[in-house]
């Protein structure tokens, strides 16, 4: 019987190793699988190289991952906003490497990964600094740049409801790099807030095979988004 169900965090989390590509899914604050950071923290798995959109927010998720000092290089689009003062602290400390994806490459860069595509061009990024080293052509007239996909050993995403075959629906923008990141890993964790019976979830309204997930947990809802539920209802 396929049973995906990891009995806690930490259990799912026992795979991760040492110098492994961590996929972390999340928008800013929005979709961040914050419980599966803290599990990782604690698990100590180290010299990682995280891609997230961001470079963490205050002192907590993965911020806090980057404060733990686990983490050696971070692929991002947004490494900086007004409250990214520990990924300033280290990138400026020469502590942490840094590789600028411009959004859109790093979500088609992703989903080449799950997709199987070697490669692409992409006019993003041509005559700057980003298209450095990289290989370049002319195509009907317009300029491309060569882009590679991006490879995970492991994803961490946030998802809504799952069951036990690992099948997933997301929360409306909570959604955002989840999917593509979890086509894009050679192991996918996600936590969820309800693990339903098979036959539960609408099969329009799965986001995230079960092919593409290994694990699922599941998280407490915080009181702070059952809050920001009830509003937006």
């Amino acid at each position: 019987m396929i049973d995906k169900i990891a009995p806690s965090v930490a259990d799912a989390l026992a795979q991760v190793r040492d110098g492994s590509t961590v996929l972390i899914g999340g928008f800013g604050t929005a979709g961040i699988p914050s419980e599966l950071i803290d599990g990782l923290i604690e698990q100590g798995a180290r010299d990682l190289t995280v891609v997230n959109n961001n470079a963490g927010n205050g002192d907590t998720g993965l911020a806090a991952l980057l404060a733990a000092g686990r983490v050696r290089k971070i692929i991002c689009s947004f490494p900086r906003q007004v409250d990214s003062h520990v990924f300033d602290g280290l990138y400026r400390s020469g502590k942490l490497e840094l590789e600028l994806v411009p959004q859109g490459n790093l979500a088609e860069r992703l989903r080449a990964a799950g997709a199987g595509i070697g490669a692409f061009f992409c006019p993003t990024a041509y005559g700057t600094e980003l298209a450095k080293g990289k290989e370049t052509r002319e195509i009907d007239g317009k300029h491309y740049v060569l882009e590679y996909p991006i490879h995970g050993d492991v994803a961490l995403v946030k998802a809504e409801r799952g069951d036990r075959w690992g099948n997933l629906d997301y929360r409306m923008s909570a959604r955002n790099f989840g999917p593509v990141m979890a086509m894009a890993a050679r192991h996918t964790i996600a936590s969820v807030h309800e693990i339903v019976d098979l036959g539960a979830l609408d099969p329009e309204s799965i986001v995230t095979p079960g092919i593409f997930v290994h694990r699922v947990v599941k998280v407490p809802r915080v009181a702070t988004q059952a809050a920001g539920f009830k509003k937006a209802a």
